[in-house]
């Protein structure tokens, strides 16, 4: 028994050695693994900004276009329903009878006459519309926008100008990146008299996420210039 101790207690030392052998080579390929990591995680970041910056706007044009819509009642005095209202199916037949009276003139196949026949759907498209959407029409039949904010008049004011706003906004944005894209060269002025078209056609899905881009610009002091 004396004979297999010291046998036993060199094999369990032996262990150790070869455990931390491997320990300290998988650690120092690790380490070795790392020295390459920080270029991948600023692309990886700059891409995660991206996608983050377009799932705001995205949100954001979801949420304006997800509005509801609410069904029109004459909850402002004087104002009816326009589908309800008498003065305007009175309008809506004297356009279309003024617009008949002058069909008299031409002949039936003539392009003055199906240019007419044209013009007479598009009115009676129109009205339909008007009173489809819920708008109100006072006592002269004529529709009345909503500009106080409520909410069950949102699609007559509201969402229509914060689309406009972000249309112009992303004209003005693509424009603006344009401009800076182009300033570095040669002959800028150039370059604005004839488009670069590939380049401005690359700044256009760009555009699209203008609010938080000019955000982003706002927060780090790259959004105006010092100089001006």
């Amino acid at each position: 028994m004396s004979l297999t101790i010291p046998t036993n207690l060199s094999k369990s030392i032996s262990t150790p050695k070869l455990g931390s052998q491997l320990a300290a080579k998988s650690r120092s390929g690790t380490i070795v693994c790392q020295a390459n990591s920080p270029n991948q995680e600023n692309s990886s970041s700059s891409t995660t900004s991206q996608l983050k910056a377009f799932s705001a706007a995205l949100a954001l044009s979801s949420i304006i276009l997800s509005a509801p819509v609410l069904p029109a009642s004459a909850d402002i005095s004087g104002l009816t329903p326009c589908k309800e209202s008498k003065q305007f199916a009175k309008r809506e037949k004297q356009e279309i009878k003024k617009l008949e009276s002058s069909l008299k003139l031409y002949a039936p196949d003539s392009a003055p006459a199906l240019a007419i026949k044209a013009t007479v759907e598009k009115t009676k498209r129109r009205f339909e519309n008007y009173g489809k959407v819920g708008l109100l029409c006072g006592s002269d039949g004529l529709p009345h926008l909503i500009v106080s904010g409520d909410q069950r008049h949102w699609g007559e004011f509201i969402t229509p100008g914060i689309l406009f706003l972000y249309i112009a906004g992303w004209i003005g944005w693509v424009g603006r990146s344009y401009l800076i894209a182009i300033r570095g060269e040669k002959k800028p002025t150039q370059k604005e008299i004839i488009i670069d078209v590939p380049l401005a056609t690359s700044l256009l899905g760009r555009g699209f996420i203008w609010p938080v881009a000019a955000y982003r610009e706002y927060l780090n002091g790259e959004l105006i210039d010092p100089n001006v």
